[in-house]
């Protein structure tokens, strides 16, 4: 588990730090969360590394796109994202009525923007780093 420290300060978002998709998506969220409640750190991070370990459920392969430690708990996939969305400025709080749809039917579209993510967005070969202005939000 990242260091009770890191974890302290609110929610964390970890994210998948070569992916474009998954930059643009903190980039977006960071714009839209103008009360500041989100962190973020890349799963590539130490942090992000443990938090890999501690949301991995038996069974199921280690989430590798996104990861939202909240009030103690760790969510992956639609499920993280329909908890982020809720605490956004703006109509995104409406993306939460998601939840509505039967969860095999959120977490298999999650699954499948996330396995061609690379092919559909691109990959860097080095972790995307935030604003100046934004680093303060980071951890790791």
């Amino acid at each position: 588990m990242p260091s009770s420290t890191a974890l302290s300060g609110g929610p964390v978002v970890f994210f998948d730090g070569q992916c474009h998709l998954c930059a643009r998506s903190v980039q977006f969220i960071i714009r839209r969360d103008r009360a500041g409640k989100f962190r973020f750190a890349s799963l590539q991070s130490e942090a992000g590394k443990t938090a890999i370990q501690a949301a991995t459920t038996a069974g199921n392969p280690p989430p590798d796109s996104l990861i939202l430690w909240e009030d103690g708990q760790y969510y992956t996939a639609a499920a993280a994202a329909l908890r982020i969305a809720p605490h956004l400025d703006g109509g995104w709080k409406l993306l939460a009525g998601f939840r509505i749809l039967p969860r095999f039917l959120r977490e298999n579209l999650y699954r499948l923007v996330a396995r061609h993510r690379y092919k559909w967005f691109g990959k860097r070969e080095t972790c995307w780093l935030p604003r100046p202005e934004w680093r303060e939000r980071f951890i790791d």
